[in-house]
């Protein structure tokens, strides 16, 4: 407060204030400059926070040893199982303190490859690891999750188990091979080539089984799964691993979620094109993992483009390991539910993601921001940064937040979670679907903290639909070509 306002307020004070209510108004006048000074501290220090894990987290450094899978037995005819030729070589790799694992042109077929300490799996332009399509090949179980919940599952078509400095890297492709006749049947949907009688993943030995399980707090070696069960694979996890390298490859044909960075710390992801269609196709799904960069990829995708998890109801809350410090930067989104979207799996909390320069256009992509929660789910998203997003074309909304988010059976429960501190800034969209902003809060939790400052949002038929939200700010908002106030 200024000393010129006190004496103003001393000089009026016999005829309209007593000395208790001069107190009150300067305290006001404080508190209020205050907080004011603290909202604009915030605003620059939480891109400052993403500069800082930016420069934290540094791409894994290996030896210049290669050993090339070809001198381990490898054959590149597309139908000989090369298996044992990748273990032996990775084997070799990290036994002899690590180097590259080369993979040289040609089509190499394989079931599970399962990375060690300090190996760099490099595919050189022209190579292609075909995975095979036998569930067998996935074989022995290994710890993984499937939607948010911990299980003994076919392992990932790429797995790493609590290793350190481990990378996929190069010009090549990693080609799951799903399709309609073999993994994505397995979701339950005709137009995936599933058939009226034909198993799934939502009969009750499996999915709710483990949905169950996870409820009841059975021990994760008890929950196990495989065959007869119909849980696809993840495709390429790292579970537990720290500084993991992601870089160049392309990846195809994936049976379920496609990059999964699990328990995971130092986490870089750059360079990397994902075209994939199938169901539950996500590209990108960090799960209690924390420091993750996601940078010049591309997402064309079945799913969500780039979806954050942190675990599901009871097992999520058990785990209790929040994922936070994600950085999303010069991506390319393209088909997809959504663009970066945290959920629905986030019981164990989710915060500080940052999203700049991004691009998102497609007549097939739902959202640019999306959050999906329940009130079974608990937890908390607290801290969304968007920057400088050019948004050509999405279908239903350019931000959606939704509290009630449902799928399977009936999703609401007693733990509501709580969504606060969403920051959208100079954002441009060509085509905004439906809804500029679609926001439907908990009534006994309501969305706080929403920010939108100079986006503009052309070609949408509704501004706004805001259910349960607590201070929202439009500031230099522009929808359909109008001034859009911050509504009351």
């Amino acid at each position: 407060m200024r000393l010129s306002s006190f004496y103003k307020i001393q000089n009026i004070r016999g005829c309209f204030f007593s000395n208790s209510q001069i107190f009150l108004v300067m305290l006001f006048v404080i508190v209020s400059s205050c907080k004011k000074e603290q909202k604009q501290v915030e605003a620059v220090n939480y891109w400052e926070k993403a500069d800082a894990i930016m420069k934290q987290v540094v791409e894994p450094v290996f030896s210049e040893e290669v050993y090339n899978i070809n001198d381990f037995g490898a054959v590149s005819d597309g139908e000989t199982s090369n298996t044992d030729a990748f273990k032996k070589a990775i084997k070799a790799c990290s036994e002899n303190g690590g180097g590259k694992v080369v993979v040289p042109e040609g089509k190499y077929l394989t079931g599970a490859i399962h990375l060690d300490n300090n190996v760099n799996l490099h595919l050189l332009e022209g190579a292609e690891i075909l995975f095979s399509t036998n569930p067998d090949d996935y074989y022995p179980l290994v710890h993984t999750s499937y939607e948010g919940i911990e299980l003994m599952n076919y392992s990932p078509l790429i797995y790493a188990y609590k290793k350190t400095n481990v990378a996929v890297t190069g010009k090549g492709v990693l080609n799951g091979q799903a399709g309609n006749d073999n993994w994505w049947a397995w979701c339950g949907k005709d137009t995936y080539g599933w058939k009226e009688g034909a198993p799934h993943q939502r009969d009750s030995l499996n999915l709710p089984r483990l949905m169950n399980m996870g409820e009841k707090g059975i021990a994760v070696q008890e929950r196990v799964f495989g065959n007869d069960h119909y849980l696809r694979p993840t495709f390429l996890e790292p579970f537990g691993c720290e500084n993991v390298l992601i870089k160049g490859v392309k990846i195809i044909n994936a049976p379920f979620w496609i990059i999964h960075p699990y328990k995971s710390n130092n986490v870089i992801v750059d360079g990397v094109t994902v075209e994939s269609h199938g169901p539950n196709n996500d590209g990108c799904d960090p799960e209690y993992s924390k420091n993750v960069i996601i940078r010049n990829c591309t997402f064309n995708t079945g799913d969500d483009c780039i979806a954050i998890k942190a675990g599901r109801d009871a097992d999520g809350r058990r785990v209790a390991i929040k994922s936070e410090n994600i950085l999303v930067q010069n991506c390319n989104m393209i088909d997809g539910h959504g663009g970066v979207v945290i959920g629905s799996e986030m019981s164990a909390g989710v915060s500080n993601v940052f999203v700049e320069n991004c691009k998102m256009n497609s007549p097939n992509l739902d959202r640019a921001i999306r959050i999906k929660t329940n009130s079974r789910r608990g937890g908390t998203v607290d801290g969304v940064y968007v920057r400088n997003l050019e948004v050509g074309q999405v279908k239903e909304a350019v931000l959606k937040i939704n509290m009630h988010y449902a799928t399977y059976a009936n999703q609401t429960g007693e733990f509501v979670p709580t969504v606060k501190n969403i920051n959208l800034e100079n954002i441009h969209v060509k085509n905004g679907g439906q809804y500029g902003i679609l926001a439907k809060g908990h009534e006994k939790s309501l969305i706080q903290n929403v920010t939108l400052k100079n986006v503009t949002i052309d070609k949408v038929e509704t501004p706004h639909l805001l259910e349960h939200i607590s201070n929202i700010d439009l500031i230099k908002t522009r929808i359909n070509g109008e001034l859009i106030q911050s509504p009351k």
